[in-house]
C-alpha cells in the first residue's frame, strides 16, 4: 500500500476494463446506425444541409434567389427520373434504360406533333402511353422471361437509343415548330424576387408528393417494399410478386414519359442527343437519398434530396471556380460514401 501525504492510506484507483473506451465509442455508433437504419433520410439531409452552408460561404451567390431557382430547375428532369428509379430498385431491380425512354418518348411526341401532324394534346398522351408501354415491356421480360433487370435493361438501353437515332435521324426539332403543350412545363408558374418556379418543377413535386403517399399509405406500396425486402417471403405470404414488379416497371416507363414532357420543356426542344448521363445520373440521386441498392428500404423524399444534392454539389463547385472533372470526381466519392454507408446500416444489430 503507499501512503499519501496525511499519512492514510490511499486507496488504489479502480482500472476500467481493457476496451472500455472501444465498447463506449461501439454503443455511440450503434444508437447512430439504429437512428439512421430508422430514419434513412436523415443522412442524405445532414449532407444537403451541410453542403449548403460550405458552399454559401465560399460563394456568396449561392444562396441568391435566383441561383436557387436555377439548381431547382437543373435537377427536376433528373429528379422525376430518379423517382422512377427509386421504385425500380425498392425492388432490388435497376433500370439502365431510364434516359434512353425518357428521350425517345420526347423524339416520338415532338415528331407525331410536328411531322405527322397530331394535336399536341393528343400527341403528348401517345408519348405518355408509349413511354409506358417502353416500361411495360421491361417488366414483362423481368417477370415472364424471368431475365435479370440489369441484363434488360441495359439491352433496351441500346434498343431504346437504337430507336431514337432512326426515328430522329438525329435531328433537333424546335420548340417553336412545336404546339405551345408540348414546352409548356419549361414556362415559369411562379416568381419571385428572381426565383423562378417552373411548371415542370410544380408537376415533379406533385409526383413526389403522390408516391410518397401511395407507398406509405396503400397495400400496393407496402407490396412494393416486400417484395423488394425478401422476394421469396412475399411470395409465400400471398403477395403476386411478378405483378407487383410489372406494375412497378410499368409506372417508372409512365414516370419516365413525364419526364421527358419535362425535358422539352427544360430545353425548349426535342434533342435526340441528350440523355446519355440520364441514367447514371438518376442511380446516383436515388443512391445518395438513401435508397438501398438490396431494395426494401428507402423513401421517395429521400431521392428528392439526392438528386437536390447531385444539382447543390454541381452548382457550387461550378461557382467555385473547380472544373468540370473534378465536379464528376466529387459525385463520384459521394456515390462511394453513400453505398458503404449503407451496407454499414444494413448490418444494425436487432
Amino acid at each position: 500500500m503507499a501512503s499519501d501525504t496525511s499519512g492514510g492510506t490511499a486507496t488504489a484507483e479502480p482500472k476500467l476494463p481493457s476496451g472500455f473506451e472501444d465498447q463506449k465509442t461501439e454503443s455511440l455508433l450503434d444508437r447512430v446506425q439504429h437512428v439512421l437504419h430508422g430514419n434513412p433520410i436523415l443522412g442524405p439531409l445532414a449532407v444537403l444541409v451541410v453542403a449548403i452552408i460550405a458552399f454559401a460561404i465560399v460563394n456568396g451567390r449561392f444562396l441568391s434567389a435566383a441561383n436557387l431557382g436555377l439548381v431547382l430547375q437543373q435537377v427536376t428532369v433528373i429528379a422525376t427520373l430518379a423517382l422512377g428509379q427509386t421504385l425500380v430498385i425498392l425492388t432490388a431491380g435497376i433500370d439502365l434504360s431510364a434516359g434512353a425512354i425518357a428521350v425517345f418518348s420526347s423524339i416520338l411526341m415532338a415528331n407525331m406533333a410536328t411531322k405527322l401532324g397530331f394535336p399536341g394534346v393528343i400527341a403528348l398522351i401517345i408519348g405518355l402511353v408509349l413511354g409506358t408501354a417502353m416500361g411495360a415491356l421491361n417488366g414483362w421480360l423481368v417477370t415472364r422471361i424471368k431475365l435479370p433487370p440489369f441484363i434488360v435493361t441495359l439491352a433496351t438501353l441500346s434498343i431504346f437509343f437504337s430507336l431514337n437515332s432512326v426515328v430522329s435521324r438525329s435531328e433537333t426539332i424546335r420548340g417553336s415548330d412545336m404546339p405551345g403543350i408540348m414546352t409548356a412545363t419549361g414556362n415559369n408558374a411562379l416568381r419571385i424576387a428572381g426565383f423562378s418556379l417552373t411548371w415542370g418543377t410544380i408537376i415533379m413535386l406533385l409526383l413526389f408528393a403522390f408516391f410518397w403517399y401511395a407507398l406509405g399509405n396503400t397495400a400496393w406500396g407496402k407490396h412494393v417494399y416486400a417484395t423488394g425486402d425478401d422476394l421469396e417471403a412475399a411470395r409465400l405470404s400471398g403477395i403476386r410478386t411478378d405483378r407487383v414488379l410489372l406494375s412497378v416497371y410499368l409506372v417508372a416507363g409512365l414516370i419516365y414519359a413525364i419526364g421527358a414532357w419535362i425535358l422539352m420543356g427544360r430545353l425548349a426542344s426535342a434533342s435526340p442527343n441528350v440523355g446519355t448521363e440520364y441514367n447514371l445520373d438518376s442511380i446516383t440521386a436515388v443512391v445518395l437519398g438513401g435508397t438501398s441498392l438490396f431494395g426494401g428500404r428507402g423513401l421517395v423524399l429521400g431521392t428528392l434530396v439526392g438528386a437536390l444534392i447531385v444539382g447543390v454539389f454541381r452548382n457550387g463547385l461550378q461557382l467555385a471556380g473547380v472544373d468540370v472533372v473534378w465536379q464528376g470526381t466529387a459525385i463520384g466519392l459521394l456515390v462511394l460514401i453513400a453505398v458503404a454507408l449503407d451496407q454499414w446500416i444494413r448490418k444494425v444489430k436487432a
